[in-house]
């Protein structure tokens, strides 16, 4: 009978030890979670329109690399998050279309040139809306062209000119909702 009784005693004490512990881990886990993670490196975004369709669709989820432009610029083909120039509290997703030094023109036949290349674009919703002729332009250093991958449906750099780099968020590198669309970007 002793022994039962220091088991049950055992198993009250323990208990009462597991849930302090569990209250711990669990305010260690928030404070990670929203003290270094989300803000400095992997945040959640919400697809708010249809700038990005078909890659994203409007209610789509993506998880967004906070970190990774310390360590090299953007790229060509990069989707990309930044603040709006227009309004500060507005955050835009955009694909990263041409970088420092590039010149970009759109063609009337709807082709994307990028120093006098056509550019070969799988993503982009067809059909491109003929007649959509934009610069050429330079773009400037610390600056990127972003355009939406729904090009007759994007408020882009076409209209609101080169991003620059600092205002870039990160790197949308995965979509985590809806489950059916589930996948790397």
């Amino acid at each position: 009978m002793s022994g039962r009784r220091f088991s049950w005693g055992w198993r009250r004490k323990k208990r009462k030890g597991g849930l302090t512990e569990y209250l711990v881990i669990l305010a260690v886990a928030f404070i990670l979670v929203f003290g270094v993670v989300r803000p400095f490196i992997v945040e959640p975004f919400w697809i708010p329109s249809e700038s990005m369709v078909p890659t994203l669709e409007v209610g789509d989820r993506v998880f967004v690399n906070k970190f990774i432009y310390r360590f090299h610029e953007p790229e060509r083909g990069d989707i990309v998050v930044f603040q709006s120039p227009e309004d500060e509290n507005e955050d835009l997703i955009k694909r990263v279309v041409a970088v420092p030094g590039d010149r970009v023109p759109v063609q009337p036949d709807g082709v994307l040139r990028v120093n006098r290349e056509p550019q070969e674009e799988p993503y982009v919703k067809a059909p491109f809306p003929y007649g959509n002729v934009f610069g050429p332009t330079k773009v400037p250093e610390g600056h990127v062209f972003v355009m939406g991958d729904n090009r007759g449906n994007s408020r882009d750099s076409r209209f609101i000119g080169p991003i620059p780099i600092q205002d870039i968020k990160g790197k949308a590198f995965s979509r985590f909702w809806p489950p059916s669309r589930i996948g790397a970007l």
